[in-house]
């Protein structure tokens, strides 16, 4: 594989949409196999994944053709992204310098279901005792670190390939 196809917009979308889903499946064996229970800011990252794949994998699956398609479906997922990459850093603060007051604060659904949507959204990113904690470390990093590092990647990766796909256009439209 060349450094040339890596940045073709098809198979970068299909990259990671693919990426997307392997995190999330990481996800759910720290949960189901380990043990390891997702607190609210854990559960809006994987919400964020899931638009970043399924963007990406509806801009990879369209035709060549829609320019414009690929544009907004690419922009979708970088926004996706960018807000998944704020709540993993919100995460990785609570981490690195955690609240004097811990408690376990409800879940994301008991948040919603209790509390209209304009309480509920402040409380999900407050915090509860169990965003501060590190249950599972990689290389040093807790889980929030590196999902922020994969959504930085991402809105980088989708960057790069949004302007060369810019620039062969230019390109073609010059020669036509």
């Amino acid at each position: 594989m060349s450094l040339e196809q890596l940045f073709k917009p098809r198979f970068a979308c299909v990259l990671i949409a693919l990426g997307c889903i392997s995190l999330l499946c990481i996800g759910i064996y720290l949960q189901e196999s380990l043990g390891l229970e997702p607190c609210p800011m854990c559960i809006v990252q994987r919400y964020a994944f899931i638009l970043i794949a399924l963007c990406t994998a509806l801009s990879g699956s369209m035709n060549s053709h829609s320019p414009k398609s690929f544009w907004i479906l690419c922009v979708l997922a970088q926004l996706s992204a960018a807000f998944g990459a704020f709540v993993a850093a919100r995460q990785s603060w609570l981490q690195w310098f955690p609240p004097e007051t811990q408690s376990c604060g409800r879940d994301l659904y008991g948040m919603i279901e209790n509390f209209p949507l304009k309480r509920a959204i402040p409380m999900i990113f407050r915090g509860s005792g169990d965003c501060s904690v590190v249950d599972w470390t990689f290389l040093g990093g807790s889980i929030a670190n590196w999902s922020y590092l994969c959504f930085l990647l991402i809105v980088t990766y989708l960057a790069i390939v949004q302007v060369k796909a810019y620039k062969n256009s230019r390109k073609a439209s010059m020669v036509s």
